[in-house]
């Protein structure tokens, strides 16, 4: 089995934090989210992992060259950004079997392991929400097959969202699907969806069923990176009991890298922060830090702050960029 990820966007709900790295590399909870989105994948046998790369891809590859140097890697430039199908179809070339599609913005909690005896020839992973009409939807029939996807439905009719995972047994049939939306410009509000080129093949008759996630985290805007930070910390990313200090105070969960260095200040809950920072005379939480940063004299909650920025005199929210200063 091979799996694709997606990786070209802009990521412009996250800037400014992205006018100077991709989205998959900002830190959540100790680690980028990339990093959070293969460890999903670990206990899967993947043969090839394919990155579709496009905005500061070098970034990206050099992340995985260097984090990961055991897997089978693949790195393919989408040079236009014109939607999730276009992208699954430039690793045409390396699928000739079973895929498994990944959207890197997108974490889950669920067991993927039973993919590893899993007989359907197509699944999509999906979670009941109250607002469907940002996602693609999937609807089933009572046998539970999937008898059409949806995206972006205009009704509230139908609630099972698509989560950003698909695993089809025929790889290939995938790519045939999307050259045929391509070709016959099938897309939806100007983008050639990866929900319409699957409705191809349901109408072919692929059969497709859904399994439920337990948890769907998202990634893709200042809010929900720290709500998803927020999760992780209370799930196995705490490492509050590294630290302890006559000279600050943590209140748990938080993460935060070894080198920095803490004074007079209390951190957490819902605090991560990266390597080298330097934290005096502050309070801090439900916060990502990015590292080298620094924060004197300030009360800080609710933001996300860049590498190598200084903040200081500070009371408020901030959603600054890497090599910022911030001072009063």
């Amino acid at each position: 089995m091979k799996l694709i990820i997606p990786l070209a966007g802009f990521g412009s709900r996250l800037r400014p934090h992205t006018y100077s790295r991709p989205k998959a590399l900002l830190n959540t909870a100790g680690q980028p989210v990339l990093g959070h989105v293969l460890n999903m994948f670990k206990d899967l046998d993947i043969e090839e992992f394919i990155f579709i790369i496009g905005y500061m891809g070098d970034q990206i590859q050099s992340y995985i060259t260097s984090t990961y140097p055991n897997i089978k890697a693949q790195f393919v430039e989408q040079k236009h950004l014109n939607g999730q199908s276009p992208a699954i179809l430039l690793a045409k070339n390396f699928i000739n079997g079973p895929v498994l599609i990944g959207f890197a913005d997108t974490l889950v909690k669920t067991d993927l392991t039973q993919l590893q005896d899993a007989n359907q020839d197509a699944i999509t992973w999906v979670k009941e929400v109250k607002d469907p009409r940002r996602f693609g939807v999937a609807i089933t029939d009572k046998t539970g097959n999937v008898t059409q996807i949806i995206e972006k439905p205009s009704t509230m009719e139908h609630k099972l969202a698509i989560v950003g995972f698909y695993f089809l047994r025929d790889g290939q049939s995938l790519m045939d699907a999307i050259e045929t939306q391509v070709n016959n410009n099938i897309e939806t509000k100007g983008e050639y969806y990866l929900a319409d080129a699957i409705q191809i093949l349901l109408k072919n008759g692929l059969k497709m069923t859904t399994y439920e996630v337990d948890v769907w985290l998202d990634c893709g805007k200042p809010d929900s990176l720290l709500l998803t930070n927020k999760y992780l910390l209370n799930n196995g990313h705490d490492t509050s009991h590294m630290f302890r200090s006559n000279e600050y105070t943590i209140v748990p969960p938080v993460n935060i890298h070894p080198s920095t260095t803490i004074t007079n200040s209390v951190v957490g809950p819902y605090a991560t922060i990266g390597a080298n920072c330097k934290i005096n005379s502050s309070i801090i939480k439900n916060t990502i830090i990015e590292e080298n940063s620094t924060i004197e004299n300030s009360l800080i909650s609710q933001s996300l702050i860049g590498q190598h920025t200084i903040v200081k005199n500070q009371a408020k929210s901030l959603i600054i960029g890497d090599q910022s200063i911030v001072t009063s």
